[in-house]
């Protein structure tokens, strides 16, 4: 796969730095060939914010055949994008590419007409000029990014990682993601309760935080009925106390997360056995293989049957007996 990733003059290291750590630790690890390029308008270098020359951009061409442009920053002032970049991006969505606005790339990616009628998130200190130039975006502040098959945008600085991860988990399955994730020693999924890869930050937690106690505790019992006065009860705390801890510690509530765990759960098995769909439910807390397939389509708009289908590792390992 190719990933053409945008770079221009006063881009900080640590953006530009992002997609490609990711991508390429894809190939480091074997996982996949993942060939990642820096370009801009014009070949040549830029000059980052931190003041170092970066020689080897190439030119615009290298986003006409990419599999996925990534804009990982943009200009603090928000200013429009050069009619060279809005082209390439129509361009590469038009014949299929990905296109990825991280951060504030999600500005040039509406600028370029690929969010009108969409949701879309960006750092939260530019959500007042994104809404008043382009209101027939739907901004929402309460997610890590959002993912639409063809156009992703990502929160402020870290959550481009978290985007750039759920590429990997997308295209190659939790586990390649996992091993990424271990390798550079990051946080392999942050994820929320919304539909279509819509993820809500889980902070780091204290251990001597009740609803970590409380976390770690409902992850080990995922086929047990975990309705909300057992998990109050289990915290010591009332009904009420305890759905506004909980959303307070998680950014969701509880039955989205113990919901998205579950799902995690089952894409597991799915990917690393064979254990029937309706022992996947089971073991997952669902109860039936309707309710199993029921949230699965409406998260990842696909059926468990045709998940495995595409991510089971041990086919991915060599051939089927």
């Amino acid at each position: 796969m190719r990933i053409a990733v945008y770079a221009f003059d006063d881009v900080t290291m640590f953006h530009l730095s992002v997609p490609q750590m990711v991508f390429s630790e894809v190939t480091r690890q074997g996982l996949a060939t993942w060939d990642t390029a820096l370009f801009s308008d014009h070949a040549g270098s830029i000059r980052t914010s931190e003041g170092h020359q970066l020689g080897g951009i190439q030119g615009v061409e290298a986003a006409a055949d990419a599999d996925v442009v990534v804009v990982p920053s943009w200009f603090d002032d928000g200013r429009q994008p050069s009619e060279t970049l809005r082209g390439a991006l129509q361009q590469a969505h038009e014949r299929g590419a990905a296109i990825v606005g991280l951060c504030l790339g999600a500005i040039p990616v509406a600028d370029a007409g690929l969010l009108t009628g969409r949701s879309a998130v960006t750092h939260w200190q530019a959500f007042n000029t994104l809404a008043s130039r382009h209101p027939d975006v739907s901004l929402d502040q309460t997610v890590l990014y959002i993912d639409h098959g063809d156009v992703l945008t990502s929160a402020g600085t870290a959550s481009g990682l978290d985007a750039c991860l759920h590429v990997v988990r997308s295209r190659l399955g939790a586990d390649a993601a996992n091993q990424v994730a271990r390798s550079l020693v990051i946080a392999p999924h942050r994820e929320g309760g919304q539909a279509q890869y819509i993820e809500h930050p889980v902070p780091p937690r204290s251990t001597d935080d009740p609803i970590a106690r409380l976390l770690e505790w409902a992850l080990a019992r995922l086929d047990e009925p975990l309705d909300i006065d057992r998990l109050a009860a289990q915290s010591h705390m009332s009904r009420r106390t305890f759905i506004r801890a909980f959303r307070a510690s998680t950014g969701t509530t509880p039955s989205a997360w113990i919901r998205t765990r579950r799902l995690d759960a089952a894409r597991r098995l799915l990917e690393t056995t064979d254990l029937s769909i309706d022992q996947v439910a089971f073991d997952c807390g669902f109860g039936s293989a309707v309710t199993l397939r029921q949230n699965f389509a409406a998260a990842f708009s696909t059926t468990p049957t045709e998940y495995r289908r595409r991510f089971d590792v041990r086919l991915a390992s060599g051939p089927a007996t």
